[in-house]
């Protein structure tokens, strides 16, 4: 892999003085032509630049009444020499995290529940994958001395990766082309995610059904 690098688009980088790889460019073509719901916001965020030759990353905050209930970021990956602990060209890359009411966060089912929430996701989506792992961690916190006053906080995050398969249509509709899988499904699937740990109730024809988390205190920036 290249050390040097070159910015190919916001969000976006890969080596330089090499073309862009067209399953990468049409890879992040379809990441740009989702249209999350309403209140989950989608921005480009600087990509990271040691985990493969090519990335693309966004960032994401869900607000609704003017509060920020969760946020997060999604990267894809792209080697298109694979790589082993892939098994594939792809790999997606995530983090999803929102703030909860203490005593949701002791509820000794909710890393379970959490985890299922992005399975379930995917699935409804379509968004066909392997080699899917990843962690749910809840931490909270209680301030003491001068700090006593400041109330007791909690937070789940989750972080996930797996690699997408490619598929003969999106979720849209539109044709698959050999060598890339429909992206749009995945994030789209991530954005739900999202959602649910924000506490939002699901938009109607998602297929997926869960049952929200209380309202959340917005969380820290990423």
């Amino acid at each position: 892999m290249a050390a040097a690098r070159a910015h190919l688009t916001d969000g976006t980088e890969g080596p330089g003085g090499e073309e862009t790889p067209l399953p990468f460019r049409r890879a992040v073509a379809a990441l740009a032509g989702f249209r999350p719901r309403p209140e989950v916001r989608l921005a480009p965020l600087p990509a990271p630049r040691r985990l493969a030759p090519f990335a693309h990353a966004l960032e994401a905050s869900v607000e609704a009444d003017g509060e920020e209930l969760a946020d997060g970021r999604f990267v894809l990956l792209h080697d298109p020499d694979g790589q082993e602990a892939w098994r594939g060209a792809f790999r997606v890359v995530t983090l999803a995290r929102a703030e909860l009411e203490p005593e949701m966060a002791a509820d000794p089912l909710l890393p379970e529940v959490t985890w299922s929430w992005l399975t379930g996701a995917l699935r409804a989506r379509a968004a066909a994958h392997t080699e899917a792992g990843g962690t749910v961690t809840r931490a909270g916190s209680a301030s003491f001395g001068t700090l006593a006053d400041r109330p007791v906080t909690a937070e789940i995050e989750v972080r996930a990766s797996w690699t997408p398969l490619d598929a003969p249509e999106d979720t849209a509709g539109a044709p698959g082309a050999a060598g890339f899988p429909a992206l749009a499904g995945h994030l789209g699937a991530w954005c739900d995610l999202l959602a649910q740990c924000a506490g939002l109730p699901p938009e109607s024809g998602e297929g997926a059904a869960v049952v929200p988390l209380p309202q959340r205190r917005g969380p820290q920036p990423l």
